[in-house]
């Protein structure tokens, strides 16, 4: 009994030397390969893993004359504060509400745009086109607040001095809560749409143009071609991407919103990112935003998680 056991590890030991060997052969053979991923690799390693350290400061009183190991533990109580405030549903609902707003409008504009884009057979045009629509995208956050600003305020936004010439009255745009976040999308949609129709315009290109003369012999109209051939085209690219949305719906980016946020459309803009911002370097309430911050991260990884499971049970395209 000994000697088998004796046997079997020595064999476990040998194949563990053996497929170490082969691993180190395989790192020198292709070191060029190792060193191109490595600057993504410690990025990921030092930016993104290595600060996970500091998550347990949601479940503790932290002082920073105590450091984190130091620091007092208080279990639940940060998350017990937060679901228990009075702003909690309003910081929800503003956040849910700008997420799924930005998602209505700003999901399905690159798709008709790369659609639109595929049709146009004049190529000065195109490539016009589609430089004016991808310029946006290189636009600053700051710079876009800026022009947001200048464009819509009411002594010298050169909108507001058009819809008061057209007899529409003067829109609070900057003030106004129920504007906020018309403002904030379609501001992030003119942004982003030219952008976001490079990956769409990828999968068009590998549609067979035989599928196209077939359909032109067989009668189909432009729009019968573009509905039965392009669009099933795109419905593996759609889901990939709207997995990826839907796992950061309670990710809205707050940059932007926080340079437009102002007391007056605070009813409105405030959303949990802005909050956590404000409560951990404004207030310096450094575990309360944590913990904060730590429910809205797991949030996005259930509804992540959730919709990729939906998917892989309706259709082939999921993320794993």
């Amino acid at each position: 009994m000994q000697d088998s056991k004796a046997a079997a590890t020595g064999s476990m030991a040998l194949r563990s030397g053996t497929s170490t060997k082969r691993l180190g052969r395989r790192i020198v053979q292709n070191w060029e390969l190792y060193i191109f991923v490595a600057p993504a690799f410690f990025y990921f390693i030092i930016f993104c893993y290595l600060p996970m350290y500091g998550v347990q400061i949601a479940f503790k009183s932290f002082i920073p004359t105590k450091g984190i190991i130091g620091s007092p533990w208080v279990g639940l109580d940060h998350f017990d504060r937060f679901f228990h405030s009075y702003y909690f549903w309003d910081l929800i609902w503003n956040t849910l509400s700008v997420s799924l707003y930005d998602l209505a409008i700003g999901f399905p504009i690159p798709i008709i745009l790369a659609l639109a884009f595929n049709e146009v057979r004049n190529g000065f045009f195109k490539k016009m086109a589609q430089t004016v629509t991808y310029a946006p995208h290189f636009i600053s956050v700051v710079v876009m607040a800026g022009m947001i600003i200048s464009f819509l305020s009411p002594s010298t936004g050169i909108l507001v001095h058009v819809i008061q010439w057209l007899g529409f009255g003067t829109p609070e745009f900057l003030t106004d809560p129920k504007w906020f976040k018309t403002m904030y999308v379609f501001s992030n949609a003119w942004q982003s749409a030219g952008w976001g129709t490079i990956i769409y315009l990828a999968a068009l290109s590998g549609v067979d143009p035989g599928l196209h003369e077939a359909a032109i012999i067989d009668g189909a109209s432009r729009f019968q071609r573009i509905r039965h051939i392009n669009i099933p085209v795109l419905i593996p690219t759609m889901t990939i991407l709207l997995i990826l949305n839907m796992g950061s719906l309670f990710g809205v980016g707050f940059e932007k919103i926080l340079l437009l946020q102002n007391p007056l459309n605070m009813e409105s803009s405030d959303v949990i990112a802005t909050f956590v911002y404000r409560s951990g370097l404004e207030n310096a309430q450094y575990s309360f935003s944590a913990a904060v911050g730590l429910f809205n991260s797991v949030i996005n990884a259930i509804l992540l998680i959730a919709v990729n499971q939906i998917v892989r049970r309706t259709s082939e395209n999921s993320l794993w």
